[in-house]
């Protein structure tokens, strides 16, 4: 008995320890379920005045851009400049030989100075015409009376009447040779004007103060009439022309009318450009409307340069400026009210470039001035999303 009762008591022994110290044991604590909270970082915004800028990616251009050619066909005598040099106005840029264009020149000196020797002859020659048609005339009629009394042969008559015609179509046109004096002069001044014209431009000269775009020819080259010989621009009327959207055109517009010249900047190597809007373009097509910004300070800009240049666009009030990542679906901001975020309806206005970054201008008519707006972009946002502000940022 005492073999089976000893196993019987051990456990039983076993029992009562494990129940005595579950008895015995603490009371766990109590757990607390609590929302889990997201740490987000807010700005305290308010409606402020501020002028958003417009990104421009456009061309440097001269307007007064010239071409020089050569006025008549010749040989290059010399070529004083070569591409991109700065010139003053007058300065000489390259000569022709002047042995092509001065024989042009004599020879329509020589042609004027026949005309008025031939029309001091007609002058002379046509008192001279006048009294032998007289005469012819006078001989005529003493053979028509002697032809009429029958004293004289009809051939003779008919001889007389044939001088009187040969001495009449003379004089008629020796007359018309004296009318058409005037308009054969001028014809032929006018010729020796042009040659003395093309003369002075063998010799090709900057009409202004410019930089050289490009030569085209060298010193010895033979070159035809109209050839272009150089390029060149008026290095201080550069111009960048761009391409913005045309919402924005309307609103530019506007701009000038009021007399305002929104500003443009850009880095240009080590330089930085400045130019200012003069002139918008009337048509659009799918990229947008032409502007034109007189480019100020840029000499030094070769024509043909892309730019990438930022304008500042009229002053908007009345909005709110966030970055980038405050703003949700496109159209969405979320305040911070109670510790939890509450969803506002925004509309872009544009967008500001400083050197800090990129900054959205926004206009959103239910939110407070002074209000938290979340700054972190959250993927998961919702509305009534519990939050905790861990950074705030000033305005």
């Amino acid at each position: 008995m005492r073999r089976l009762l000893l196993p019987v008591l051990i456990i039983a022994f076993a029992l009562a320890g494990f129940i005595a110290l579950k008895a015995s044991r603490p009371a766990p604590p109590q757990v607390e379920v609590r929302e889990r909270s997201w740490r987000v970082e807010a700005v305290a915004v308010s409606p402020q005045s501020a002028q958003p800028t417009l990104v421009l990616y456009g061309r440097i251009e001269a307007p007064d851009r010239v071409r020089a050619a050569a006025p008549v066909s010749g040989r290059i005598l010399e070529l004083k400049v070569r591409d991109g040099d700065k010139v003053a106005q007058g300065t000489v840029l390259a000569r022709l030989d002047p042995r092509d264009l001065e024989p042009r020149v004599t020879q329509a000196r020589g042609d004027v100075d026949r005309e008025l020797i031939r029309h001091r002859t007609d002058l002379a020659a046509i008192e001279q015409e006048r009294t032998l048609l007289r005469l012819a005339e006078a001989k005529q009629a003493r053979f028509e009376k002697l032809m009429n009394a029958r004293l004289g042969a009809e051939s003779n008559y008919d001889q007389t009447r044939e001088e009187v015609a040969r001495v009449r179509l003379s004089l008629a046109q020796r007359e018309q040779a004296i009318a058409e004096h005037p308009a054969r002069l001028a014809q032929l001044r006018a010729k020796l004007a042009e040659a003395e014209r093309d003369a002075r431009r063998g010799e090709i000269v900057a009409p202004f103060a410019a930089r050289i775009g490009k030569v085209e020819v060298a010193a010895g080259d033979q070159v035809q009439a109209g050839q272009a010989l150089l390029t060149l621009f008026a290095s201080d009327a550069l111009f960048l022309r761009a391409q913005i959207p045309a919402v924005y055109a309307e609103e530019l517009r506007a701009a000038l009318a009021r007399g305002e010249q929104p500003e443009a900047t850009a880095d240009f190597g080590t330089s930085r450009l400045r130019a200012r809007l003069e002139r918008i373009g009337g048509e659009a097509d799918a990229r947008g409307v032409d502007v034109l910004l007189r480019v100020e300070e840029g000499t030094g800009l070769p024509s043909g340069a892309f730019v990438n240049a930022l304008m500042q666009r009229p002053a908007v009030d009345d909005v709110i400026v966030l970055p980038p990542t405050a703003l949700h679906g496109g159209d969405r901001i979320y305040a911070i009210r109670n510790g939890r975020l509450t969803g506002i309806r925004v509309s872009r206005i544009g967008e500001r470039r400083t050197e800090a970054g990129v900054e959205l201008l926004l206009r959103a008519p239910e939110l407070r001035a002074g209000e938290q707006v979340m700054r972190t972009h959250l993927p998961n946002a919702i509305e009534g999303l519990a939050v905790e502000v861990v950074g705030a940022v000033a305005p």
